[in-house]
């Protein structure tokens, strides 16, 4: 179950960080520039968390096997 939810929320993480970055943009060079670096933030949690949904399910195996 930690595991799904782990998965799903790395996928969410990409699609957030794309949506972050197109509508959080504004007309400044500073605002487009903080929307863009606000993005790359969130988008590097994606790799965080499908590493840990697949050690969670390694784990489950390893526990009910």
């Amino acid at each position: 179950m930690l595991s799904n939810l782990c998965f799903v929320l790395g996928f969410a993480s990409i699609i957030g960080s794309i949506a972050i970055w197109f509508l959080t943009g504004g007309d400044t060079a500073e605002a487009k520039a903080h929307a863009e670096r606000f993005g790359i933030f969130v988008g590097l949690w994606a790799p965080t968390f499908l590493i840990l949904s697949n050690r969670f399910d390694r784990y489950a195996e390893r526990v009910a096997g």
